[in-house]
């Protein structure tokens, strides 16, 4: 089933409410979403838990928000903000170049606040500490296809169709990069898993 989940709650939240919901032991959800991020989590119960490899295998697709001009911890609006930059200087051309120009596969480093495990412990628990990792680890994901929805700078929105494993904060921070003024995400949907 696909779970439309609010925001607010972790997706093992939502997991655990349609788990007692339903009355079952055995559940499991397929991809997880932030706290802040909203949208498709499939659930699968029971025996149905085994279809879940060849269900996340799929495209994923996201309707993103994003803020110029602020860079955060936590690549999103939750964050504590580390830089603040003028943004008069970006054209609506240049963030679709930037945009576009992460379209294909791409080596990806995952954000320090993430459930990816690094020695043993999830990240976002190492961050927490206050400590610092030289080599966050990275993957491959591939950006199938990226189109801006809306433009009201500094704010914009976009869709995208990307591989699992792909992290839109992080993404969103590497346009901001790219654009030399910073950016977060300040608003994410999945629409599809």
């Amino acid at each position: 089933m696909n779970l439309n989940k609010p925001q607010g709650i972790t997706s093992r939240q939502a997991l655990d409410r349609i788990r007692k919901l339903w009355g079952v032991k055995k559940a499991g959800h397929g991809g997880t979403l932030d706290p802040d991020a909203t949208g498709v989590l499939p659930i699968c119960l029971g025996k149905a838990t085994k279809l879940f490899d060849p269900l996340q295998e799929g495209t994923k697709s996201y309707s993103a928000t994003v803020t110029l001009g602020i860079t955060t911890d936590t690549f999103d609006a939750s964050g504590q903000v580390l830089m603040t930059s003028p943004t008069e200087h970006i054209s609506e051309d240049r963030i679709d170049f930037v945009l576009n120009s992460f379209v294909g596969e791409i080596d990806q480093t995952v954000p320090i606040f993430s459930a990816v495990k690094y020695q043993g412990k999830p990240l976002y628990k190492i961050a927490r500490q206050g400590k610092q990792i030289e080599n966050l680890p990275s993957r491959q994901v591939t950006i199938k296809s990226i189109e801006i929805t809306l433009m009201n700078l500094p704010k914009f929105a976009f869709k995208v169709d990307c591989s699992k494993g792909t992290y839109i904060r992080s993404l969103v921070n590497d346009v901001g990069t790219q654009l030399k003024c910073g950016a977060i995400l300040s608003q994410l949907v999945r629409t599809r898993s």
